[in-house]
């Protein structure tokens, strides 16, 4: 069932007394913001909560209040009332949650990206919020919920990010009244913006230092690329969560309309991150041809094969998106 109404959602919580939350593969602060805030609130309804992330709490977010709430899923499938899956367009980004979900259990599916695919028994998908943690903000508010300072920074910290501190299209008034009204619940945002953008570690740093090194350019260079093999991964000792916005560093680049962040992972895949400057370059539709989505000017996909070759095969067709834009 596809929803716009909050009730719906709260009437499937309401007589539920074990509810599992989770959030997609490699996650960001709106998937790991989202969950915590959503957990804690369900504990404060009285509920039996576990929180899991295929990743469990990346020390990259533990400055999130809270954090310690998201764990590792378990070995064995476990029994719950209900399912809320956050900030997650296609159910198998869950990962190896979905194997520990016992079949058959009712699922809530809550996000924001235009290119989810309605997975859930009850589906609230809003892709004009420019975060996930911007609908569960706005949740909260309608059934009346205490927002308390955990909650409002682990709100803030998912809207904050999602949307480049404030900078990227789908950024409006709505968006700034709930900043608005969380910093009123709490949020210490000097303290939060310190940890959330000033404090990498050296590792990310010599991450960067290479993508500036070995960039690309391409389509009269109107395109900008980023290649990580796996060696370079070993080299530098680099975890996953090192990559957050290396992307945006290129996309910064004047003349540039596009970058890519292309990473081999094993089992001979590549993940692909696409970022647009212009609202006319859809790299949701182009992560699409590849089984990816996300969305218009952000988005990603995994792709079979090598490094090389994913990169020829996309940004042929992101070329063709650039060229024959309207």
């Amino acid at each position: 069932m596809l929803t716009k109404n909050f009730d719906d959602i709260a009437q499937a919580l309401q007589n539920a007394r074990t509810v599992g939350v989770a959030s997609h593969i490699r996650p960001d602060a709106d998937a790991l913001g989202s969950t915590i805030a959503f957990a804690l609130w369900l504990k404060d309804c009285g509920k039996e909560v576990t929180a899991w992330n295929e990743e469990g709490s990346t020390s990259k977010f533990h400055y999130l209040p809270k954090n310690e709430i998201v764990t590792l899923p378990t070995s064995t499938p476990q029994i719950f009332d209900i399912f809320v899956a956050l900030d997650t367009s296609v159910k198998n980004r869950l990962g190896i949650v979905l194997d520990s979900i016992a079949p058959g259990t009712p699922l809530v599916n809550i996000d924001h990206h235009v290119s989810n695919q309605s997975f859930g028994d009850i589906n609230y998908i809003d892709p004009t919020a420019p975060a996930t943690g911007q609908i569960l903000f706005e949740f909260f508010r309608h059934v009346g919920a205490r927002i308390t300072p955990e909650m409002a920074a682990n709100l803030f910290a998912a809207i904050s990010t999602d949307t480049g501190s404030f900078q990227y299209a789908g950024t409006n008034e709505r968006t700034f009244a709930a900043a608005s009204h969380l910093i009123s619940c709490g949020v210490d945002v000097p303290g939060l913006s310190r940890s959330m953008y000033d404090s990498q570690p050296r590792r990310r740093f010599e991450l960067l230092r290479f993508a500036l090194n070995t960039a690309e350019f391409h389509c009269d260079d109107r395109i900008a690329t980023f290649s990580l093999p796996l060696a370079e991964v070993e080299r530098l000792q680099v975890l996953p969560e090192d990559n957050e916005g290396i992307i945006d560093h290129l996309r910064s680049i004047e003349g540039v309309e596009a970058a890519v962040f292309f990473e081999e992972l094993p089992e001979n895949k590549v993940r692909v991150s696409s970022r647009s400057k212009e609202p006319s370059i859809d790299v949701c539709k182009v992560c699409a041809v590849f089984g990816g989505g996300g969305h218009p000017m952000a988005a990603g996909a995994r792709m079979d094969g090598t490094l090389e070759n994913a990169k020829t095969q996309f940004l042929k067709v992101l070329s063709n998106e650039i060229r024959n834009r309207h």
